[in-house]
């Protein structure tokens, strides 16, 4: 399946590359049809087709050129059958010549709205650094990484989140997935972050931490008047690695329970409890429970967020990481994301409709523990 989705892609790459040739086939192929057929048989729609063609994808002098041989081709051609005098063939010219005009214009059009679009994207990138900034690649014995697809098209960051830093207590970790989408989501982001970086280095549990980014939650929802009572929760999941032993801490707040991955082996590390989200612990509170799990080395650790789990395929299919990944061995957690996000995009052909984090987190074999 994945050397079909590769070949796919091969295919779709060469067809792009090739694209910019297509106002020279619809020029060169509109001058042989006009001039093999009747002389009332008009190639029009090849000369107007291929300035507007040149618009879309090419550049400006590119465009100019491509409804200037628009513009030859079709005098040349009612020229050779005597039409050009009549109003048959002026009226056709016009039409020719109106549409190049329009062409360039559609070109810079095109142009300031890719230049407002870039800049969009350079400020939505700052603030996902800013916001979401991403973890080293390696601490001590953990290699890490992170990936992060919105579902919005052209956005760089929703509502999800992810965080992972060293401190005194160990490697800590941090992933979850607002409720809600928008300015709102990515501001209960912004605090749940916030939060978190701090109290990961000053908390000695993970319920410390749980215990901080709730009360922050629940207190940027009270100030915000406008905002019903339930929004602004996180589903989560905290993670603490020490820096030594094999073992790892895992607080599971209503999310999708981790993957351990190990020896082609996977298998889901399930809370002994169940628990709310952050933000709603009002409703049942003293629930955090911390679980522990064997985490020895050659080992990674996947957090994700729903965004995997109810990737959907034409038939409504979900795509089932444990499935997918049963059976292969990765080098290193870039490795498992980057087949990761390729199977979802095959299995839903790149229609993505939720917001996609992943953090991976691979301990290293034979790598000397810390003192």
């Amino acid at each position: 399946m994945r050397a079909t989705g590769t070949g796919r892609a091969a295919v779709r790459r060469r067809g792009l590359r090739h694209l910019p040739l297509l106002p020279v086939v619809l020029l060169v192929g509109g001058t042989l049809f006009d001039y093999s057929t009747d002389p009332h048989v008009t190639g029009e729609a090849f000369y107007t087709a291929a300035p507007m063609t040149a618009a879309a994808l090419l550049s400006l002098r590119a465009t100019v050129l491509a409804g200037l041989g628009a513009c030859a081709a079709d005098v040349a051609l009612l020229a050779h059958f005597g039409l050009l005098g009549n109003s048959g063939g002026l009226s056709e010219l016009a039409s020719v010549v109106t549409v190049s005009a329009l062409a360039v214009g559609v070109n810079r059009l095109m142009y300031y709205s890719n230049v407002r679009l870039q800049s969009a994207r350079r400020v939505a990138l700052a603030v996902q650094r800013a916001v979401l900034p991403e973890p080293p690649a390696s601490i001590g014995p953990l290699r890490i990484a992170v990936r992060y697809q919105a579902a919005a098209k052209d956005a760089q960051i929703g509502g999800d989140l992810y965080g992972a830093q060293e401190t005194p207590y160990g490697v800590r970790c941090l992933v979850g997935d607002v409720r809600g989408k928008g300015m709102d989501a990515i501001r209960a982001v912004d605090v749940a972050m916030g939060v978190f970086r701090e109290a990961a280095d000053e908390e000695p549990t993970l319920a410390g931490i749980a215990a901080r980014v709730e009360r922050a939650l629940v207190r940027e929802r009270e100030l915000r008047s406008d905002t019903v009572r339930t929004e602004g929760f996180v589903t989560a999941v905290l993670v603490e690695i020490p820096h030594r032993g094999e073992e790892l801490r895992l607080l599971n707040r209503g999310h999708p329970e981790p993957l351990l991955l190990h020896a082609g082996r996977v298998r889901a590390a399930e809370p002994s409890a169940p628990a709310l989200p952050l933000g709603l612990a009002e409703l049942c509170p003293g629930q955090d429970r911390t679980d522990s799990v064997l985490f020895p080395p050659g080992a990674t650790l996947l957090l994700y967020t729903d965004g995997l789990t109810e990737a959907r395929n034409r038939a409504g299919d979900f795509y089932d990481p444990v499935a997918g990944l049963t059976g292969q061995d990765f080098p290193g957690p870039d490795e498992l994301l980057d087949t990761l996000l390729a199977e979802v995009t095959e299995h839903t052909g790149g229609r993505i409709t939720d917001d996609l984090a992943l953090l991976a987190v691979t301990r290293d074999s034979g790598h000397t523990e810390r003192t």
